[in-house]
């Protein structure tokens, strides 16, 4: 029987879902240092504000705050600091041409550590919701949450 893999899941970005139509997800690896892994095992990390640019053929991700760490006194680093992302260069190129031609942007949706032990950053394709996209995701899950209650309180 395969065993099934396990991850914990250290930082979570709803409101990328909530502000963008999802096209493509990505895995990608992140380049850390020692004091940062440890605070991102401790689960000291925000993705909220984060977002990823390439420069010179490497994706970069900007704006994730990894808080420093407690123990790491001297060795601790900038917690906004750009880090770059490991991915394959056919996946980067492919990013690269859809936000070009298409005007989509790169968004971090949540980072995890593997069964491996591994930090992951799950990124994402996106393309922006207009207001009144959002105002119909909304309602439609109003609607859903309204259908569940009455078929609850019925049986």
């Amino acid at each position: 029987m395969a065993k099934k893999e396990q991850s914990k899941l250290v930082a979570n970005n709803k409101k990328a879902r909530h502000d963008y139509f999802i096209d493509e997800t990505y895995e990608a690896g992140i380049e850390l240092t020692g004091t940062e892994i440890k605070s991102v095992r401790a689960g000291k990390v925000s993705v909220k504000e984060a977002y990823c640019r390439i420069e010179n053929g490497e994706m970069i991700v900007y704006g994730m705050n990894i808080s420093p760490y407690e123990m790491g006194n001297r060795f601790n680093v900038d917690p906004l600091r750009p880090r770059r992302l490991l991915l394959h260069k056919k996946e980067i190129r492919k990013m690269l041409e859809s936000v070009k031609l298409q005007g989509t942007t790169i968004v971090p949706l949540k980072m995890y550590i593997n069964s491996k032990g591994l930090a992951k950053l799950e990124i994402a394709v996106a393309r922006g919701k207009k207001l009144y996209d959002k105002r119909d995701d909304m309602a439609k899950k109003d609607a859903v949450r309204k259908i569940d209650r009455a078929i609850k309180s019925r049986g």
